[in-house]
């Protein structure tokens, strides 16, 4: 399974990466929204992992999008933000979401995220925000 980890900073990309190949997943980056969606596609990812604050595309412009692309929109997107106000989670989920998780992330909780997004279990955006 490939994981594609779209974030600015080359820091946070390495600890995920190091968490997500030592897991035995095969891992993609991209820095910064644009090229997140262009990697996407190209790389054929199983599951992205999102920053919010990115330059050119933010977080959630690239999340509507996946979402919005016949190739993409079955593709599990989580994100994963320093950005932890209650509007920030509300526009993640809004943007299509699949999970929400705060930074400094705990390995155990992305790591549970991941396989049970990838077995197609039940996301917590199902249930998180009333769709009007």
């Amino acid at each position: 399974m490939k994981i594609l980890i779209v974030d600015d900073d080359f820091q946070n990309r390495e600890i995920i990466r190091a968490r997500l190949e030592q897991a035995g997943f095969e891992v993609a980056e991209a820095v910064n929204g644009d090229e997140g969606l262009e990697t996407a596609v190209k790389e054929n990812a199983d599951l992205i992992i999102l920053d919010i604050m990115m330059p050119q595309k933010d977080g959630w412009q690239v999340c509507k999008a996946v979402k919005a692309n016949p190739r993409l929109k079955h593709v599990p997107v989580i994100v994963l933000t320093a950005c932890i106000q209650g509007i920030d989670e509300l526009r993640s989920w809004e943007s299509g979401a699949d999970e929400f998780i705060s930074k400094p992330a705990d390995p155990a909780l992305l790591l549970e995220s991941i396989e049970r997004l990838l077995k197609g279990g039940e996301t917590h955006a199902a249930n998180a925000v009333p769709k009007s």
